[in-house]
């Protein structure tokens, strides 16, 4: 397995899994509202009104969208209203006072609106991208969570500004609870386009540091780690490997002994220099004794290398301290295929299944167990899984808009 398949095999969850599987640290308690970058929510076009006819519907819906043009948001809201009280299955109208609410920051209203509409409509991706941000504002961070996911897997009707600010929270939910090579996995969509802000960089340096903290939350001596460490994961990300590296330097220099400093500059090392890389780890370990990502990465290599006896414990240990890790159950279940031990590796190999059960990794790796077995009919159905969630994942990539946002600190206002 390649180096760049093992640090695959560490972030791989496709957007149509759960958010929110990991539990939450006791250290990453909220502290205060956090103010974050905001979305643009584009008027849709006019729905069609039912059938029945309704002056009365007619002219408010007409006063509303005409005090909406005309910016004057509270006339708008009160004739919307006044439509919705004659039609409340009018998803359209929930639509429009929702966006107004959220742009008048009064968060707990736009919700319930949004909720409305998603009701009525659960299919409009743009609806629970803004719903999951209410949610957010509303410190509700795990039905954001899952809101953004789902609105980021039904896309953003070609709204940007609100795909971007969506991914933004939703990779910082990942990091908040913990799941953070998601998190930083989420964030290379702002590197593809080049977005290098004050914010984004903040992001990538809590993911690279697993520090489970919204930017609200993390602690004012911890700032400095956090930035210098988001610079070495942005450039890494963006593949600038020389700014990386020194980005990487002078955070070993000021920070030799914090924890996973070593585990990120190993992580850096793996595809150039893997015996450097295991050096780091090992680091990391005497820093972490209970370090499972870098337990993990560690057996991936021996893997690699063809030692599984070494690679066994390593797993072992891994999986023993993070259950809920799939990629742990990768390795372990491979590793004891190699040994031969292929009830055993199917019985881990099922169980990261089962937790990530849109891996295109998992599938592929459980049908090989599969057929080691003799279980041909299982296998094929594991390889044609494998071969959908590739193909899937493929699509989403190719078919992501392009996503703005604001540069350093910017935290633009929407307007419906």
């Amino acid at each position: 397995m390649s180096s760049g398949l093992i640090l695959k095999a560490l972030i791989t969850l496709t957007l149509a899994g759960t958010l929110l599987s990991q539990p939450t640290a006791a250290g990453a308690q909220t502290k205060g509202r956090a103010r974050q970058p905001r979305a643009k929510p584009q008027a849709p076009q006019p729905q069609q009104a039912p059938d029945r006819p309704s002056p009365a519907f007619d002219q408010a819906v007409k006063l509303g969208d005409e005090a909406r043009a005309a910016t004057r948001l509270e006339e708008a809201l009160g004739h919307y209203a006044q439509a919705l009280k004659l039609r409340p299955k009018w998803a359209e109208g929930w639509w429009y006072v929702g966006a107004i609410l959220y742009e008048r920051d009064r968060y707990a209203e736009a919700r319930d609106a949004l909720r409305n509409v998603v009701e009525l409509d659960p299919k409009r991706g743009a609806a629970w991208g803004l719903l999951g941000l209410c949610e957010f504002q509303t410190r509700e961070y795990e039905r954001a969570g899952n809101s953004l996911l789902r609105g980021r897997a039904l896309g953003f009707d070609g709204n940007r500004e609100l795909a971007a600010v969506a991914t933004y929270h939703a990779a910082l939910l990942y990091i908040r609870f913990e799941q953070f090579e998601v998190g930083f996995d989420a964030l290379t969509d702002f590197v593809r386009v080049g977005n290098e802000g004050t914010k984004v960089i903040e992001a990538f340096g809590l993911a690279l540091m697993r520090m489970p903290f919204l930017p609200s939350e993390l602690p004012a001596d911890r700032r400095e780690q956090v930035m210098l460490a988001g610079r070495a994961g942005y450039d890494m990300a963006a593949r600038r490997m020389d700014q990386a590296r020194a980005a990487f330097d002078t955070l070993l220099q000021r920070y030799p002994n914090e924890p996973n400093v070593h585990y990120a500059f190993g992580v850096y090392m793996l595809n150039q220099d893997a015996d450097a890389a295991m050096k780091e780890f090992r680091r990391e370990l005497e820093i972490s004794p209970q370090h499972y990502p870098a337990m993990t990465q560690m057996a991936f290599e021996h893997l690699k290398r063809d030692e599984f006896e070494t690679a066994l414990p390593l797993a072992e240990k891994a999986v023993q301290l993070a259950p809920k890790m799939f990629a742990a159950r990768n390795v372990l279940g491979r590793v004891l295929l190699e040994l031969g031990q292929i009830d055993r590796a199917i019985k881990e190999l099922e169980e990261g299944t089962r937790l990530a059960p849109n891996s295109p990794e998992m599938h592929y790796a459980l049908g090989r167990a599969y057929r080691r077995a003799g279980r041909e009919a299982d296998a094929r159905r594991e390889v044609a899984l494998f071969q959908k969630l590739q193909e899937e994942a493929n699509a989403r990539r190719n078919a992501q808009v392009g996503l703005g946002g604001e540069e350093a600190g910017g935290e633009p206002k929407a307007k419906p």
